[in-house]
Order: C-alpha cells, then sequence, then structure tokens
C-alpha cells in the first residue's frame, strides 16, 4: 500500500488530482457552518465538487514548467489553501465571502481589522505568515530540481490539454444550468458552486459585459421613446435634458446612510424590553417610507451608496465588485450631484469614518461632491465599545455645512455607528434594551450590543430632525439602512423574508403626501427628486418613467454600458461630467501664527482637530492638540524661513489636505 502511494504521488498527473481534491475538500469545509453542509454540497452536487477540484488541478499543472516542480507546486498549493482558510476568517466578520475585489481593500481591511479580530489572532496570524515565509525559503534552498531535461512540448500540451477540458467543461455546465455566470446572492453562489469557480469569476469578470443588442440605434431608441415621447432629440448631453427648475422654489435635500440599520422586530422569536427605534417607527408611520432592495448583506457600504449615488445597478457588474475600487478610479459617473449641479444645487458629503475607507476621497470627485467632510475634520468625538464614532456628531456638522453656502444644498450623510462587529461577551453593563429569544448567550449579548446601537442612532435622528425643523428653508430628509448587520441573519428568521431588505423613510417640513412603496437603492434618489419636481438628467428621468416596462432593467444595462464603457452615444460621443475639486471639510484649517518657546513650537490658527499635524519644511512631526485654534510640538525650536503647515493627517499616515504656509521670519 505505501508503495502504491508512493507511486501515485511521484506521477504527476495522478499527484495533481488528488492534491487538487484534497485543497478543494478543505476549502469548502472551511466555506461552510458544519460538516453536515460540506457533505450536502458534495453528495448532492458532486460534479460541481469535482469541476471545482478540476480548476485547482488545472493550476497546479503550471507546475509542470519548471525544473523546480515540487517547489513551484507547493507555492500554489499553499496560494489556494491560503485563499480558503483567509475566506473562513472572513466568513466570520461578515456574510460576503472572500472575493478578487478584496485585494482592492486590503488597506482598507487593515483600518478595520482591530474592530474584528482581537490583538491575541492578529500576533497568531503574524507569527504563522513569518513561519510560512520562512518554511517555503528553506524548501526553495535545499529543494531538489529536477535533474533531467523537461519535456517542454509534452508538458505544455498536457497544460494546454487541461485548460481546453475546463473551458468545455466550464461551458457545458454553464449551458446546462448545473452552474451560473450571473451571481444574484455571492453568498448562495459560493455555497451552491463552490469556491475556486465563483473566486475566479470575481477575478475574471469585472465591469459590464457589452450587451448584444449595443448600438447607437438602441440608445438613441430608449432615450426617444421610452423617456420621452415628446422630445425631439434623439442623443442627449448633460445639459440638453430639460431645462432645471428654478432652485428658489427647490428644498434642501439631505440624505443619510444609516450604517447597518434595519427594524430588529422583523426577526422572528425575538422580545426586546423596549423598542429599539420607536422615532424611526413613527416616522415611518407618518411619512413615506417603504422597504429598500440594497445589493449587499453584512458588508458593502460602497455599493449601496454607490446605487443611491448614481442611479445605477450594480446586478450587471461583475460579482463582488466594488465600482468604486474599478471603473470610478478612471473615469467619472452621471450622479444625482451632477443632476443637482444643473438646479445650482451645491452638493457635500459627511462621513463619521476616515476619508480615505473605499477611496472615498478620491472618488467622491468623480461623483460630483463640492466638499467631503470626514471623521477627521471633526470636534468632540465620542465613540462606541468596539471603537466606531458615534452617529450624533453629525447633527452639527450637517447643520454647519446647510449654513456654508447660499445655494440649495444636497448633503450626501455616512454614519457609521452600527457598524460591526457585535460582541459576544457583554460589553455594556447597563443596557438601556434588554434581547430574549436567542439560543447561546454570545448571540444575546451580539444582538443587545446591535440594538442599543440602534436606539442611540435613533435618538440621533430624532435630534436632527429637531433642529431641521427649526429652519426656515424647505428640507426633505432620507433615512435609510446601507444593509443588515453582520448577524448571521437569513432569509427565513425575517418577516420580511429577505436579507436584502433594509428600511427607508422620507421627512419633511412642507407637507409633501404619503407615499409608501418598496423601492431598489438605485430608484431611491429618483424618487426623491420625483417628489419634489426636479427631472433632468438621464437616470432620473429613466427611472421616473421607464420603471414600469417589461424592458426597464434590460434598458438600464445598456444605459449604463453606455456612459461607463461603450461609445457613450447617450451624451454624443462626450462624457459631459468633470470631476470636481473636492474640498476636504467645510470649514477651512489655517495657520496664523508660529511661534516657539522654551523648545516648544506652538501654532495657531483655525479649525485645527486631533488629527491636525504640524508639518515643517515639509516634514511631519508628533503634534499636541490643544484648542480647535492651538497645536503645540515639543523638543523642536524654530529657524529662520522654516515653512510651517498643518495637515489633516488619518490613522494610516496619509494626508487628506493642507492648510496654508506660513514662513518664520
Amino acid at each position: 500500500m505505501k508503495d502504491l502511494f508512493k507511486k501515485i504521488f511521484s506521477h504527476p498527473i495522478y499527484s495533481c488530482i488528488f492534491t487538487a481534491i484534497f485543497i478543494n475538500l478543505i476549502i469548502e469545509i472551511l466555506s461552510r457552518k458544519t460538516f453536515s453542509d460540506f457533505f450536502s454540497y458534495v453528495f448532492k452536487t458532486p460534479i460541481v465538487f469535482l469541476y471545482n477540484a478540476l480548476i485547482i488541478m488545472f493550476t497546479l499543472s503550471f507546475s509542470f514548467l519548471f525544473r523546480r516542480r515540487k517547489f513551484v507546486f507547493l507555492i500554489i498549493s499553499v496560494v489556494w489553501l491560503g485563499f480558503g482558510i483567509t475566506n473562513g476568517i472572513i466568513l466570520n466578520c461578515r456574510v460576503t465571502p472572500f472575493t478578487a475585489t478584496d485585494f482592492r481593500m486590503i488597506k482598507n481591511g487593515l483600518e478595520i481589522a482591530s474592530s474584528y479580530i482581537s490583538p491575541f489572532f492578529m500576533v497568531v496570524i503574524g507569527i504563522g505568515l513569518m513561519a510560512l515565509a520562512i518554511a517555503l525559503t528553506l524548501i526553495y534552498i535545499r529543494g531538489q530540481k529536477i535533474k533531467s531535461s523537461i519535456n517542454y512540448k509534452k508538458n505544455v500540451l498536457a497544460v494546454i490539454s487541461l485548460g481546453l477540458l475546463l473551458f468545455i467543461s466550464t461551458k457545458t455546465l454553464i449551458s446546462t444550468n448545473i452552474l451560473a455566470d450571473y451571481f444574484g446572492n455571492i453568498a448562495f453562489a459560493y455555497l451552491d458552486y463552490g469556491f475556486p469557480y465563483c473566486f475566479s469569476n470575481t477575478l475574471l469578470n469585472t465591469g459590464i459585459k457589452k450587451p448584444t443588442n449595443y448600438s447607437k440605434e438602441t440608445i438613441a431608441n430608449i432615450l426617444n421613446t421610452e423617456i420621452t415621447e415628446k422630445d425631439s432629440i434623439l442623443l442627449a448631453s448633460n445639459n440638453t435634458v430639460l431645462t432645471p427648475k428654478s432652485n428658489v422654489d427647490l428644498p434642501n435635500i439631505i440624505m443619510i446612510q444609516l450604517e447597518s440599520f434595519f427594524d430588529p422586530t422583523l426577526v422572528k422569536g425575538l422580545n426586546f424590553s423596549q423598542d429599539p427605534i420607536p422615532y424611526f417607527r413613527e416616522l415611518s408611520n407618518n411619512y413615506s417610507s417603504g422597504y429598500l432592495n440594497v445589493p449587499s448583506v453584512g458588508a458593502g457600504t460602497a455599493n449601496t451608496e454607490f446605487e443611491v449615488i448614481s442611479g445605477m445597478s450594480l446586478d450587471f457588474f461583475g460579482p463582488g465588485e466594488y465600482p468604486y475600487k474599478t471603473i470610478l478610479k478612471d473615469t467619472t459617473c452621471e450622479s444625482v450631484n451632477y443632476t443637482l449641479k444643473d438646479n445650482n444645487y451645491s452638493t457635500h458629503a459627511i462621513h463619521n469614518n476616515t476619508g480615505t475607507f473605499y477611496d472615498r476621497d478620491f472618488v467622491f470627485s468623480q461623483l460630483g461632491f463640492d466638499t467631503f467632510t470626514s471623521l477627521e475634520y471633526m470636534e468632540k468625538l465620542d465613540t462606541t465599545p468596539t471603537g466606531w464614532s458615534k452617529d450624533y456628531v453629525l447633527t452639527n456638522e450637517i447643520l454647519k455645512t446647510l449654513n456654508s453656502t447660499d445655494n440649495k444644498d444636497f448633503i450626501y450623510t455616512i454614519s457609521v455607528q452600527g457598524h460591526g462587529h457585535y460582541p459576544s461577551e457583554p460589553l455594556l453593563e447597563n443596557p438601556k434594551i434588554t434581547v430574549t429569544g436567542l439560543e447561546s448567550e454570545e448571540d444575546t449579548n451580539a444582538f443587545t450590543y446591535y440594538v442599543n446601537q440602534l436606539y442611540e442612532m435613533d435618538n440621533f435622528i430624532q435630534n436632527l430632525i429637531d433642529e431641521l425643523s427649526k429652519l426656515d428653508e424647505k428640507v426633505v430628509l432620507v433615512m435609510y439602512g446601507d444593509h443588515l448587520p453582520t448577524l448571521g441573519l437569513e432569509d427565513e428568521d425575517l418577516l420580511n423574508n429577505s436579507v436584502f431588505q433594509t428600511e427607508y423613510v422620507i421627512w419633511d417640513n412642507f407637507n409633501m403626501a404619503k407615499e409608501d412603496k418598496t423601492l431598489e437603492a438605485f430608484q431611491l434618489t429618483s424618487s426623491v427628486l420625483n417628489r419634489v419636481g426636479i427631472d433632468n438628467g438621464i437616470l432620473n428621468r429613466y427611472h421616473n418613467n421607464s420603471s414600469n416596462l417589461s424592458n426597464y432593467m434590460e434598458d438600464l444595462e445598456l444605459l449604463q454600458y453606455d456612459m461607463l464603457y461603450g461609445e457613450k452615444y447617450i451624451y454624443n460621443g462626450n462624457n459631459p461630467f468633470i470631476a470636481t475639486e473636492l474640498k476636504m471639510g467645510i470649514d477651512t484649517i489655517s495657520v496664523s501664527n508660529v511661534f516657539d518657546e522654551n523648545e516648544q513650537v506652538f501654532v495657531s490658527g483655525e479649525n485645527f482637530t486631533t488629527f491636525s499635524k504640524v508639518y515643517i519644511n515639509d516634514r511631519k512631526y508628533e503634534t499636541i492638540y490643544i484648542s480647535p485654534t492651538l497645536l503645540r510640538v515639543d523638543d523642536l525650536s524654530l529657524e529662520s524661513n522654516d515653512s510651517v503647515t498643518v495637515h489633516q493627517v488619518t490613522k494610516g499616515g496619509t494626508s487628506l489636505s493642507s492648510s496654508n504656509e506660513f514662513i518664520v521670519n
């Protein structure tokens, strides 16, 4: 038997087959909650399991082309196992599995890792990675090369043959509906179709594929016959789609994307000592409200955000794709901001989290925002027990932004207080709200923590509306949850039977009629603009005039492809949207005086925060925040002609903006 195994594993093809099956087995066990789920997957869909092993086998076959075959074989195996382990860890922190897009999110992931992974476990991971690197280095040094010459013709043919088999298998399984090439729910897709296939799909399948019926005539027909029949124009530009309405008649529009916010009383079998969201519920009963279908669950804030701001559907992009990390790196995009700018609005974003998260400090200029006030520009911050900024700080920032311009304002606000993770240990000593009905103490602790954050977020909403009610300007306030929290909820756990639904409500101070309906996230903004009489903007008009048509989604895909990846026929061949010069923060941070005393440098000015750092001659110094008008640097003296500036710097060390330059006399 020993000789048989030795003979089998000494043969490169047999070794590939058995190693691929073994690696796939480990990966799929780590992807599932229980062994019974794993065995159910293997025995119910054995073809899918073997197909995923074929994907791994194909990648292993590239080792045939190297003299250090065993080392390359080991590296590829370790990579696959590393992906599987990473996926298992990620699924403990969120609902969405590990995708190729996560490689673009490494910086953001490291910024929030401490909120999900204990310091001890992070040390263990670090030691493990170091040990792996050392082991691989030793294996490379001591490993044997193939002494005989490589038969490249034979080996290349073997790799090509495996690749051809994989290609034919993929096409066959998709055509017979054993596999799918579109993932309506990426979490379910990974469970149904296996990690290797789904992960490879997220790696190779990005952007919007060119629709088969895409042409100039098709795009012209969509605009001419579906958006309006009375217009004579065939192709639109940003300035030819209707005349903007007088700004005098229009309201300020504020949107608040509430982190992980939903109605927890929708969870079957749970009881609460009191309503976690009493004010939001009161608003829903008296103002326009309904369910909001969002593109993600447990994570993916930026994708809900993208749909709401742009009016575009994520359904047509690659599985697990974040447009903030892909197409918006290269181009601007039609959005509610550009639509409202044509109505003389000023456009603003506010977020009580770091400005670089999801690259918003860059992407928001591509979406047409004038200003972006992130955590680094806010004062008097208070945090939750897990380290996220509490939302009440947003009230002052919203009011400050409203008062910063003479124009009507559009303010897109992103909250963060409800962010996971939700600790399984009892962090709250005397929780305002208690929860019963859960099976374990750990789940009860996590849910208790979550609903108490919701309660504070509900208080923030009430306080904000109290302040907005005092204004003598028209205001529309739209609030909605970005996705459900990472609390292991499934469709059958909810009264509304969908983990992809949150709630929205639209408050106003000028008595708009109550209209309740379920909306897609990409329809929300258009619905609001329609209510206040704003009907310019191609996608805005399209949603409001065509959503009941049978080819609504098909034509939306055509429009999105044309706008982002195609010939831009809808804009007469030219992208009309110019990226804005995004101003970070509403208040200008300035330096008015710099002096030193007893080897301490003092910088006086305006609008400093705890994230303000003193730079002298372009070198950053450890800075002590004293007040909004004074900063200090210790153990330093000034010299004549020193250049002093103040930068707003993230915890990760990125400078978001700098003040005026002060030259020391």
